[in-house]
């Protein structure tokens, strides 16, 4: 198999959205473990951004891009259990925002019957983060009362679908009215209006008693990380697991005690979507979104070459549902 000219986003250093550049790109054939992709869908992500701005360095030039479907053409060797024609989804460091990438075949899964190519590229890595965070980092039960942070984004419309599947009682914050029926639709119980409200913590507290929540969901970081402990009942679990606003700041481990005994992570699906885990996690999403629990929603959709305005979109914090692209 010889290399193939394809069309590919590049960035050359960091900084805005100005900073991509579509070109030609010669892929080589896949090595070994690896599947050559032709991609059908690409999901955008925050940490898309956290790499184009270097909050999250890479070494340049680099083609971005966490998430995509698409088509098997060939693979390599010492591949197993795929084969040209399968139909797959994957999420990985980087290289998606191109027509056709090699990928490990470590990192993928297998798209079933009843989930479209679309559907999957929108959820594969927000479905496994959202698996992670419900299953994994904090086992989400019909007893508990959980606060999510974006309830109207790619994973947060998808945690409250999860929740209210699973039959946790979920509070949801927004920024919007928009979203606010947007986190609605999606199964949340009470919702927040993030620019209408002068306290979350002291409006969390009202709506359960003066309890507060099991565990908070936040990936917006440094501007909700405060009201978000401050939102925990005694022996909660404080989520910390995006960046949108800016890193969080330190924490004393006293702090969490004089809170009431709590627990503060900052998870990766990189350190629980491991290969001898990957399959059963997709299996698990997949067979949710075949039964119905579990809606991808897909807000807007952009062709490869507007790349930028799909970064504008995401950062402005307007966008409602999942971004994909149309390469």
């Amino acid at each position: 198999m010889t290399k193939e000219t394809i069309k590919a986003v590049f960035i050359d250093a960091h900084g805005g959205p100005e900073v991509f550049a579509l070109r030609d790109h010669a892929l080589p054939p896949p090595s070994a473990g690896e599947m050559r992709v032709r991609h059908s869908a690409i999901g955008l992500n925050f940490i898309d951004i956290y790499q184009r701005t270097g909050l999250y360095p890479v070494a340049l030039p680099a083609i971005l891009g966490s998430e995509a479907s698409g088509v098997v053409e060939a693979v390599g060797d010492g591949v197993d259990g795929f084969a040209a024609g399968d139909r797959i989804a994957y999420f990985a460091t980087g290289g998606a925002y191109a027509q056709a990438a090699n990928v490990s075949a470590a990192i993928a899964a297998k798209i079933p019957d009843g989930v479209s190519d679309e559907a999957a590229a929108a959820v594969f890595l927000k479905g496994m983060t959202a698996e992670m965070l419900v299953r994994q980092v904090f086992a989400l039960s019909a007893d508990h009362a959980c606060l999510i942070h974006a309830a109207a984004g790619g994973v947060g419309t998808l945690l409250c679908q999860w929740a209210k599947h699973i039959g946790a009682r979920t509070i949801a914050v927004v920024g919007t009215q928009e979203k606010a029926a947007t986190a609605k639709d999606n199964g949340a119980g009470d919702i927040i209006i993030r620019t209408q409200t002068k306290s979350i913590s002291s409006d969390v507290r009202k709506l359960t008693g003066g309890r507060g929540v099991d565990v908070v969901y936040d990936s917006v970081g440094a501007a909700t990380f405060q009201g978000s402990l401050d939102s925990l009942a005694m022996r909660g679990h404080m989520v910390t697991y995006g960046n949108a606003s800016g890193p969080v700041p330190a924490v004393e481990p006293l702090d969490l005690c004089r809170r009431g005994s709590i627990t503060l992570t900052r998870p990766t699906l990189f350190h629980y979507a491991t290969p001898e885990r990957l399959p059963k996690m997709a299996a698990t999403l997949f067979g949710l979104i075949v039964e119905g629990a579990l809606k991808p929603k897909i807000g807007h959709r952009f062709a490869l070459d507007e790349i930028a305005a799909a970064h504008q979109l995401l950062e402005s914090g307007k966008s409602v549902g999942a971004i994909v692209l149309n390469p």
